[in-house]
């Protein structure tokens, strides 16, 4: 089964990685851009076909790896 773990940032921390997107697409022409967020994706395989013992597993790797909870929320998605 395959899962989708997207992380992003908290509202409130800093994102100079998404400033510098931001500050650079500005320079490139495109105008308008007030803000960008940067995250990350990771896409999972899992050997199970039980789609809500998947969403567990990836939700406890999250937690306990993929993410840091201080500064990061996470959604799980089964794709």
């Amino acid at each position: 089964m395959k899962v989708r773990v997207d992380i992003t940032l908290k509202p409130g921390v800093l994102d100079p990685q998404g400033e510098a997107v931001r500050h650079a697409l500005g320079a490139l022409g495109f105008d308008g851009v007030q803000g960008v967020r940067q995250g990350k994706v990771i896409e999972l395989d899992l050997a199970t076909e039980d789609a809500d013992l998947a969403k567990t597993q990836a939700a406890q790797m999250a937690e306990k790896l993929l993410s840091n909870q201080v500064i990061e929320n996470f959604t799980v998605t089964v794709i």
